[in-house]
């Protein structure tokens, strides 16, 4: 991820070059993944200017104003999420990492495999607390991963705020439905009872209340 690209920028200035390059001819973003501190941050964004004046100095054509997000897929990224806004145009909260990082949870382990689970209350508040920083600084807030289109989870996402939900096609029809009948104002006073929830069978309880 941003580890390897910092430790070999002629190959990440070779990625950032073509990625601008396409921009020249397209609706391109950059998104950055696994940031845990500022620093990686503001160092991505400094090669990215390098990259875009090397092509303005061979001539070439490229959007001067692309998109350039992150990932946040890891606790740091979101206790730090209100500093990191400060320095870009879009977070995409990646829900499969994070559940896993936050929980201390292998996905892949049966064995506590259990323990992954997105309406573990500290996974909610998280996503909450990113989406609320997002607004602060103008920043847009997406989700992706298995549970940005659970339609358990839809309406709670709505209550925060999230703008953009990725999922494969086969789900767009029922999420569309889920977001097209339900009104974020009546969702706020549920969200907010289910951030203070102490139990996740309590939350689940209250998420199949919102879903019907």
């Amino acid at each position: 991820a941003i580890r390897l690209c910092l430790d070999r920028t002629e190959v990440f200035l070779t990625q950032l070059r073509a990625i601008l390059r396409a921009s020249a001819f397209g609706n391109i973003k950059i998104m950055v993944p696994m940031i845990v501190n500022v620093e990686e941050l503001i160092k991505a964004r400094q090669l990215l200017e390098e990259a875009k004046a090397s092509l303005k100095a061979e001539n070439l054509e490229y959007n001067p104003d692309i998109p350039f997000g992150i990932m946040i897929e890891t606790p740091a990224a979101v206790l730090l999420s209100d500093k990191l806004a400060e320095e870009v145009d879009f977070f995409s909260i990646g829900s499969n990492d994070l559940i896993q990082y936050t929980t201390a949870t292998d996905r892949m382990n049966e064995t506590i495999q259990w323990l992954y689970d997105c309406c573990n209350i500290s996974v909610l508040r998280s996503i909450k607390m990113v989406c609320d920083n997002a607004k602060k600084n103008g920043v847009q807030v997406g989700i992706c991963g298995e549970d940005a289109s659970n339609s358990m989870l839809v309406p709670i996402w709505v209550a925060m705020g999230v703008d953009e939900l990725s999922m494969v096609p086969s789900r767009v029809g029922r999420v569309k439905y889920i977001i097209n009948h339900i009104a974020k104002s009546e969702l706020e006073n549920m969200l907010e009872e289910i951030l203070n929830e102490n139990k996740i069978e309590n939350v689940k309880r209250k998420l199949k209340l919102m879903e019907n």
